[in-house]
């Protein structure tokens, strides 16, 4: 209510423009007509494994891809709300290192309404960042958009529930073999939260989900510490070949 009240003196003040390409908009809570446009969804049909959109001229209407077929997941789906593209990359480029964390709200509301309807409770468990990262940056991007769906879902969120204990090189721009050598061994779940993990459906929760070896590190702890099921929530998914279809 307080916002609502301040709203028309924020914009005043600070009179609302798109994130993206700074035109002037009616409010502060997206982006303008043009760069909505410009941003990805990720369709139907698609593996039911793994949510990754099949080609229309193959005709299928579900079933497993090709690298699900080739490697069964030890997740139990992945929900994208973008497939990553240049409208994506600048929206994550300037939330996470243009530190703008007013977009963590309008990112997580576009993964929020991605996500299909899920029975019974399910916890919002973060990707980690290591220490000596989170200090440098100030926040944890993932932890900030898993709170958003936390607190709009009415489902608990425990943010240290994993933690990146070694630290590893930037993955940017490594291949994905060398990514899972890089975090081979790095993220564990916090000792102090094996209770909470045992026996529970959970949402891990990334800003950028590009060759899938941090979040199989996250999956993998997690279900090492017993939890039922592991979804992967993402902003942003890696899938080049998907952006021509």
């Amino acid at each position: 209510m307080i916002a609502q009240a301040l709203s028309p003196i924020v914009n005043l003040i600070y009179p609302p423009r798109c994130p993206l390409c700074g035109e002037s908009m009616a409010a502060q809570d997206g982006l303008c007509g043009p760069c909505w446009s410009e941003l990805v969804i990720p369709g139907e049909p698609a593996c039911t494994a793994c949510q990754r959109p099949f080609p229309p001229e193959n005709g299928l209407k579900e079933g497993l891809c090709a690298v699900c077929m080739a490697n069964s997941p030890r997740h139990d789906g992945i929900t994208a709300a973008t497939l990553y593209n240049d409208a994506s990359r600048r929206l994550i480029l300037a939330y996470k290192h243009g530190r703008r964390i007013a977009l963590a709200d309008m990112l997580a509301r576009l993964i929020n309404a991605r996500l299909p309807p899920l029975e019974g409770e399910w916890l919002l468990v973060p990707v980690p960042l290591h220490r000596w990262r989170l200090w440098r940056r100030g926040f944890n991007q993932s932890a900030l958009l898993a709170r958003f769906i936390a607190r709009t879902r009415h489902w608990p969120l425990c943010v240290d529930a994993l933690e990146r204990h070694r630290r590893t090189p930037v993955l940017g721009g490594l291949g994905k073999k060398a990514r899972a050598r890089a975090l081979t061994g790095a993220i564990r779940t916090n000792p102090r939260r094996q209770a909470v993990l045992r026996d529970m459906q959970i949402i891990l929760v990334d800003d950028v989900m590009t060759s899938g070896a941090t979040t199989a590190a996250c999956v993998s702890a997690l279900k090492r510490a017993g939890a039922k099921k592991v979804r992967i929530a993402c902003f942003a998914r890696v899938l080049d070949e998907a952006l021509d279809y």
